[in-house]
């Protein structure tokens, strides 16, 4: 049974906190995300036998960076993706925020979607799926998942039992770990939101 999960947010990329890049091509990491997801491989433990990834290119860096540390392989995992913002992907955050629409989303995340996009239930549900499948997996010892903030946050607000509504009360940074420890009764959080100081 795999015993730790360590939920890794990829690193710093020129368009964070200007665009919602969602499934965007063509976003990578900069060298301030490289430096931080190098820093985040030095606080990981126990060592990682397996290194997955969402499909998205920054993901699939920061995870080459920590295979590099780990000298792990990388797996890409599709359930590890990003939200599919729909409509919304690649808007800027100061045009999102003249759309009613994204004002009521982020209200209620829990009943409401993005236009032509993915319900942040949809997205909890596939990465709870992939992390409860790891759990009774028979390899043992710890895997890392390379993800994004959404994703992070769906999958903690499950194990923490608290509503979709909710996600604003957690914070996931560029390169933080956040931490799921399996025991007979299921997975506990031992850690949310955990950086390595510059």
């Amino acid at each position: 049974m795999v015993g730790i999960i360590h939920l890794v947010r990829h690193g710093h990329h020129a368009l964070l906190g200007h665009t919602l890049c969602g499934r965007m091509n063509g976003v990578t990491l900069d060298d301030i995300g490289c430096e931080e997801v190098a820093r985040c491989a030095t606080n990981v433990s126990p060592q990682s036998a397996l290194i997955q990834s969402s499909p998205q290119r920054r993901c699939m860096q920061s995870a080459s960076i920590l295979a590099a540390h780990f000298g792990s392989a990388i797996e890409i995992v599709p359930a590890l993706d990003e939200l599919d913002y729909g409509e919304w992907t690649g808007r800027s955050f100061e045009e999102l925020g003249r759309d009613p629409r994204w004002s009521r989303w982020n209200k209620r995340r829990g009943s409401t979607r993005p236009p032509g996009g993915e319900s942040m239930r949809s997205l909890q549900n596939r990465v709870v799926g992939h992390l409860e499948q790891l759990r009774n997996d028979n390899s043992t010892g710890a895997v890392i998942a390379v993800s994004h903030a959404e994703p992070i946050r769906a999958a903690l607000l499950h194990y923490a039992r608290r509503r979709l509504d909710d996600f604003l009360s957690i914070e996931i940074d560029p390169s933080s770990i956040s931490t799921l420890s399996a025991d007979k009764g299921g997975f506990r959080i031992t850690g949310i939101n955990q950086r390595v100081p510059a």
